[in-house]
């Protein structure tokens, strides 16, 4: 480090220059007193610093613990801080503890190391042994705190484009007006007092308030479910936290699991039919033709799991960009009320598909049209935690559910898209308001992160 020239950074020769004003100087000298406060062993050489300007040391932080601040906290200075790790896995983790993603870089001799670390680590942009590599043509942007827009890169350019709407809308999906009331079926109502519970951790489970709420159809109460409220979504949030290793099950296990899915619920249509015409009054037909939609969406997600591919970029640089579709990770999804199954189902299953935990908050009017998967997804495979849904008055929880930091994303397919967006900054969750109708290239962009993975490479 006493190699290494402070001065103007007009010159040339200059390998560092000022830091950019004097209040982030006097933050810098803050976190290294900091860190020396807490037991660090800060490194500094004697560099001789100009006179005048806002100049700071080359400084490195040595016998700091992960929970250090100065590990912790972003320093914007010529501050490194190393720590030390015996394994590869034990070097992610060291990196993936933190609340900002924005980007890293992963230097080794053994290519195959280098490549599982970087597809480890969540950071939106990593270099393999080499750094601060950009172009163009490749996209550069981070994760969590550090954001989740992209500059540069095809996708870069979908913050200034919006899906063409169509010149001649059919009826919006949205609206209930697309149901035919009827009179429902007979036998379809509850011949016992079976209050449908909550679906959190692959279990089913009563609300944490011991409340519920009647579902009323045409022709009066049709079921109960549980009221949830903020402890429910600590539940849910905590079983969908702990399933994540879902991203890591391989693209054609996951198809095949939704694929499943997608046959035993076509084995129950006339059930589920019966269930939706007696909740929402539509006729026989249009029930039968929602839930045919339904099972038709979850075998289209299953083809999609392995099929959303990732690119190579051309840039300037000697060697490969390799742009990798990641999951977002714990997603919240909030879903209409008119076409409940096919709407809930519409939202799901492409973030199951990407490998993404999902706790739903399904239609509030309609609730049992989600509740009644739950013996469906128990006997089709689906892992404990990667689907967990929340019953109740959306007003209640869902702020809760939005504002929660072990949440990486909301999906809004009802509701006030600006609350949750407020109640989404503590962690800069990436809101998208659900559009049912959007392209599948579209919902499947909205469910993935785009991570650059650079590899330079020469003889």
């Amino acid at each position: 480090m006493a190699k290494l020239r402070v001065g103007d950074p007009m010159d040339k020769a200059i390998d560092m220059g000022a830091i950019v004003d004097e209040s982030q100087l006097n933050t810098i000298k803050e976190l290294c007193q900091l860190g020396c406060d807490e037991g660090g062993v800060m490194w500094q050489p004697p560099t001789e610093l100009p006179e005048q300007g806002c100049f700071f040391p080359p400084t490195l932080f040595t016998n700091v613990t992960p929970s250090s601040t100065i590990v912790q906290e972003e320093v914007f200075g010529p501050v490194l801080v190393a720590l030390t790790f015996r394994t590869h896995k034990e070097a992610i983790a060291l990196a993936n503890n933190t609340r900002y993603g924005l980007a890293g870089s992963v230097w080794s001799q053994d290519i195959d190391t280098a490549l599982e670390v970087a597809r480890s680590i969540r950071a939106g942009a990593i270099w393999v042994n080499c750094t601060n590599q950009f172009d163009a043509n490749a996209g550069f942007g981070g994760y969590r705190e550090s954001g989740f827009g992209r500059e540069g890169g095809r996708e870069g350019m979908y913050a200034y484009m919006r899906p063409k709407e169509p010149s001649s809308a059919p009826d919006e999906i949205g609206s209930e007006s697309t149901q035919s009331p009827s009179k429902p079926p007979q036998d379809a109502g509850e011949s016992l007092d079976r209050t449908a519970k909550m679906y959190i951790g692959g279990k089913q489970k009563r609300p944490d308030g011991g409340y519920s709420l009647d579902v009323a159809g045409p022709a009066g109460t049709v079921g109960q479910v549980g009221r949830g409220n903020r402890k429910d979504v600590r539940d849910a949030v905590e079983a969908a936290c702990a399933a994540t290793t879902w991203a890591n099950v391989n693209a054609h296990s996951r198809s095949q699991i939704l694929y499943y899915i997608a046959e035993n619920l076509e084995q129950r249509s006339s059930e589920f039919a019966a269930r939706l015409s007696s909740m929402t009054g539509a006729s026989a037909s249009d029930a039968a033709a929602e839930v045919a939609d339904s099972v038709a969406e979850w075998f289209r997600w299953a083809a999609w799991s392995d099929k959303y591919d990732g690119a190579v970029h051309e840039t300037t640089m000697h060697g490969l960009v390799l742009a990798v579709n990641e999951p977002m990770g714990v997603v919240g999804v909030t879903c209409p009320d008119a076409l409940p199954l096919h709407g809930f189902t519409r939202l799901v299953a492409p973030l199951l598909a990407m490998g993404n935990s999902v706790i739903a908050v399904p239609s509030e009017k309609h609730p049992l049209a989600a509740t009644d998967l739950y013996q469906v997804l128990e006997t089709s495979d689906l892992p404990s935690g990667v689907l967990n849904i929340v019953t109740g008055i959306h007003s209640e929880f869902v702020p809760n559910l939005s504002e929660h930091d072990g949440v990486d994303s909301m999906w809004v397919g009802t509701g006030d898209v600006a609350e949750v967006q407020i109640a989404s900054v503590s962690n800069m969750k990436r809101v998208w308001k659900a559009d049912l109708s959007a392209s599948d290239a579209e919902v499947l962009r909205q469910a993935t992160h785009v991570k650059n993975i650079w590899l330079p490479h020469g003889l």
